[in-house]
C-alpha cells in the first residue's frame, strides 16, 4: 500500500512537472492572475507601435515646421522684390549709426521723413496723427538724425503693403523706406 501511494505521489508530480513543462510559466501566472506571455507581447508590440507613431508625427512636425519656414523666406523675398519695385528701400539702424534710446515696439517701419531738426520731425508727426490711420513714431538714430516712422509691423511683407498704401498719403515722400528693428 504504501508503494502504491508513493507510486501515486510520484505521478501526480511527473503530471504536475509534465503540465509546467508543457503550460511553462503561463499556467502559474494565470492561476496568480498575471499577465501570460501573449498579453506581455500584446503589450510590448502596442508600446512599439505607439513609438513608432510619435516618431512619425515629430518628424512631421519637424518637416511641417521646415515647409512654413521655407514659405516665409519665400513670402519675405516676394515682399523685398515688391519694395524695390516700389522704388522703396529697406533699411537697418546701423547704416544710419543705430538708435539712439528708442525702443521699436515692432520689427518694421515705414519712414515718411528723417530730419535733423526735432521742430520739424514733431510737425509732421502731428500731420500724421491727424490722418489718423497710422500709429506714428519718432525714431532717434546716433548720428543725430530724427526720423517719423509709421505702420509698425512683425513681418516684411505687412510692411511692404503698408508701404503701399502709405505712398497714397498726402505727408508720404517719394523716397519712403522701411526701418528694420533688429
Amino acid at each position: 500500500m504504501q508503494y502504491w501511494n508513493t507510486m501515486k505521489k510520484t505521478y501526480v508530480l511527473l503530471a504536475f512537472a509534465a503540465l509546467f513543462m508543457l503550460t511553462g510559466c503561463d499556467f502559474l501566472r494565470k492561476m496568480a492572475g498575471r499577465p501570460t506571455s501573449d498579453v506581455i507581447e500584446a503589450r510590448r508590440l502596442e508600446i512599439i507601435k505607439q513609438e513608432k507613431e510619435a516618431e512619425i508625427a515629430r518628424e512631421q512636425a519637424r518637416l511641417d515646421s521646415i515647409i512654413r519656414l521655407q514659405q516665409e523666406v519665400r513670402d519675405s523675398i516676394a515682399a523685398l522684390d515688391s519694395i524695390r519695385q516700389q522704388g522703396g528701400t529697406v533699411l537697418n539702424p546701423t547704416k544710419l549709426g543705430g538708435l539712439f534710446s528708442t525702443k521699436l515696439e515692432a520689427r518694421y517701419y515705414v519712414v515718411v521723413g528723417a530730419f535733423r531738426s526735432r521742430a520739424n520731425a514733431e510737425g509732421l508727426l502731428k500731420r500724421i496723427k491727424a490722418e489718423g490711420e497710422f500709429s506714428p513714431a519718432l525714431i532717434n538714430f546716433r548720428n543725430g538724425m530724427i526720423a517719423v516712422g509709421v505702420c509698425p509691423q512683425n513681418r516684411i511683407q505687412d510692411a511692404s503693403a503698408s508701404m503701399k498704401e502709405v505712398k497714397t498719403k498726402s505727408f508720404c515722400p517719394a523716397d519712403v523706406w522701411i526701418l528694420v528693428n533688429e
